[in-house]
């Protein structure tokens, strides 16, 4: 019966990869026009693009994904702020995050040929490795806002792979949104580790993929003085959702 598993569990994988990749191939060319178009126009467009990818793939592989709005979602830009627990976060923030918006993304990539093109479109390239590079990411920040992009960050850096339901969030996030005076909103993904384990592609399964969006905390007068405790209400807010989700091992003071 275990062998059996396995082989569904292969051949289940599989299809969802050619499924990906053939979504994929199908949008590639109108997405490389569009790149043209600049950095904000052309990639909005994009995403218009890989939410129609997501919105067949995810359907397709038998993953539901639902979204619940503690509080009415606004039309204003602001920074949306995830728990990391998977490689799924990425595409399922393309499917339900309110357009425009853009991910931050390493800017090193963007210098590939031809992905770089889309790549640069799609994110807002950060280069932390030199003063100018964090001068000019930041500046970059600024632009998509004042151009009503809104802004997707990861606080924790990194896929979570521990028992606990976040990581320690980095201050970066809480700078930027201070510094722009843009709100944040928290977002719960909630089923992504249990839809797909960290680089482990053949742990990819159907089932939920539920995101709960958090009421916005408002930036607006706040100083760098207060990133510690932004910091700390904002992850407290999260992690206290996804405890109304599964069982975590008891609270650790921060």
């Amino acid at each position: 019966m275990r062998v059996l598993s396995k082989c569904f569990q292969a051949l289940y994988s599989l299809y969802a990869l050619i499924v990906w990749l053939g979504i994929m191939f199908l949008i590639l060319p109108p997405i490389v026009l569009v790149s043209f178009f600049g950095k904000v126009k052309g990639g909005n467009i994009v995403f218009y693009f890989l939410r129609f990818w997501a919105h067949v793939w995810f359907p397709a592989v038998g993953i539901r994904v639902t979204k619940k709005w503690l509080t009415p979602h606004v039309k204003q830009p602001l920074i949306y702020l995830a728990n990391h627990a998977s490689y799924l976060d990425a595409a399922l923030a393309v499917k339900v995050m309110p357009l425009p918006f853009r991910p931050l993304g390493k800017s090193e990539l963007s210098r590939i040929p031809l992905f770089g093109l889309i790549y640069s479109r799609s994110v807002v390239p950060v280069d932390r490795s030199t003063a100018k590079g964090r001068a000019q990411s930041m500046r970059d920040m600024l632009h998509m806002i004042r151009q009503g992009v809104s802004l997707l960050i990861f606080p924790e850096g990194t896929t979570n792979e521990t028992e606990q339901p976040l990581l320690p969030f980095h201050s970066g996030a809480f700078r930027i949104a201070i510094e722009t005076q843009t709100d944040i909103r928290p977002v719960i993904y909630v089923d992504n580790h249990e839809r797909l384990a960290k680089i482990k592609f053949m742990s990819l399964n159907p089932g939920p993929c539920r995101v709960v969006f958090l009421p916005v905390v408002p930036v607006k007068g706040l100083t760098m003085e207060d990133v510690p405790h932004l910091k700390k209400q904002v992850r407290h807010m999260m992690e206290e959702e996804l405890r109304k989700y599964h069982n975590y091992p008891a609270l650790q003071a921060i």
